[in-house]
């Protein structure tokens, strides 16, 4: 009896040393953990989202008038030039329109020919009327001439040579006269001229106008890249301004990225990025922030530098690092499972030349891509655990890594 309560008691004391033992310390294999090193220096701070490219020029092509869609020429993702075909309309109005207004536009190009002819037949018969009495005038004149010398020697009376000289002077009277109605003749002839051409110009105008809104029946891309989106179909009745197809550029693109609410203020106009298409990398800037906020994310356009990739293309999902500062001479670490910047956690610490790690309480500072800044708790050169291990003994201060 005696030796048996000797066991139970030698039982108690190694079953209370295991649970204390177990309560200090707890062990994991090294394999299952993550480690890490604690640096010290410059370091980019970096903002990461994910998003799309864009085209950085779109154009919107609507319907122009209402029509019916009569053939579908490209297709979505077609690529196109700006006088590509993308589809034609038909309306049978529209082309009655412009015979229509083709007609009144002979109709006005000949009454400008018969107004052009009159006034050039009114100005020969006032011409004519002219030269006429010039003839009269002249002969008016040697009258008065050769009865100036006849009265001096008596042969012709005075009142004869008075009579000639009266004639004279009422025929160039009548020259001046009608001198100044040829050139007023020639005012009003130009100003109806005018009032005509400009009669013919109108109708011009409508031609054009016709003319192009039956041009416009042949939908064209208008700018050089891909057909992002058509909007209607084969056989369909469009009305005035219904929108047909969305082109968007190919070479010119930007990225659109989200980024979480909570670091949007960090962003400045112009600072750097980085687009990952998960096959290249482009560089870029911050040309533009949105002001919304959807699902605590906030977008920003990013305007993208150089010669882009082959595989950049409209409506690629990418993801994006904004390099929004750079943090120097700070001492940080990859960020531990569950850190948030601006808050402290508890870590294991790897002491030098065992297989022991202890509970080390950190501060962090701001998070940046993978990593985050450590303000107090660790130096340069140490190595802690920064696995989650939550789901293990939260109590024990001691880890121990076989």
């Amino acid at each position: 009896m005696k030796s048996a309560g000797m066991l139970i008691g030698i039982a108690m004391v190694v079953l209370l040393g295991w649970t204390f033992a177990s309560n200090d310390s707890f062990s994991v294999a090294r394999q299952n953990l993550l480690i890490e090193e604690v640096l010290q220096g410059n370091l980019a701070q970096t903002i990461e989202g994910y998003g799309t490219l864009s085209s950085e020029r779109q154009q919107l092509i609507t319907s122009y008038s209402a029509a019916t869609v009569k053939e579908i020429v490209l297709k979505p993702g077609a690529q196109v030039d700006k006088d590509s075909v993308i589809l034609r309309l038909e309306n049978p109005e529209l082309e009655q329109a412009l015979q229509s207004a083709e007609q009144d536009l002979n109709q006005a190009q000949a009454n400008l020919r018969q107004l052009r002819l009159n006034n050039q037949r009114e100005r020969l018969n006032e011409t004519a009327n002219l030269a006429e009495l010039n003839a009269l005038y002249e002969n008016a004149a040697l009258n008065k001439a050769a009865e100036e010398k006849l009265v001096e020697q008596g042969i012709v009376s005075q009142l004869s040579y008075q009579q000639s000289v009266l004639e004279e002077k009422q025929l160039k009277q009548r020259i001046e006269i009608l001198k100044q109605r040829i050139s007023h003749l020639a005012l009003v002839h130009e100003e109806s001229v005018n009032i005509q051409q400009e009669r013919v110009n109108q109708q011009q105008g409508l031609v054009d106008i016709a003319q192009s809104r039956l041009d416009k029946l042949t939908v064209r891309a208008g700018i050089d890249g891909v057909l992002q989106r058509l909007s209607v179909e084969l056989g369909q009745s469009l009305s005035a301004g219904q929108e047909i197809a969305l082109i968007g550029s190919v070479s010119e693109l930007i990225a659109l990225i989200r980024i979480p609410q909570n670091q949007a203020q960090l962003v400045r106009i112009g600072v750097p990025a980085i687009i990952d298409t998960r096959r290249d990398e482009i560089h870029g800037e911050v040309r533009r922030i949105d002001p919304i906020v959807e699902n605590n994310t906030v977008e920003v356009e990013i305007a993208l530098h150089g010669e882009l990739p082959a595989s950049a293309r409209p409506q690629l999902s990418v993801d994006g690092t904004i390099i929004a500062d750079t943090l120097e001479n700070i001492t940080y670490i990859k960020r531990p499972a569950g850190s948030q910047s601006n808050t402290s956690a508890t870590l294991y610490l790897l002491e030098e030349n065992s297989n022991q790690a202890t509970r080390h309480t950190l501060q962090f500072g701001v998070q940046t891509g993978q990593f985050i800044q450590i303000l107090s708790g660790a130096s340069a050169g140490q190595q802690f655990v920064i696995s989650d291990l939550s789901n293990m003994s939260e109590a024990s201060d001691t880890l121990v890594i076989n």
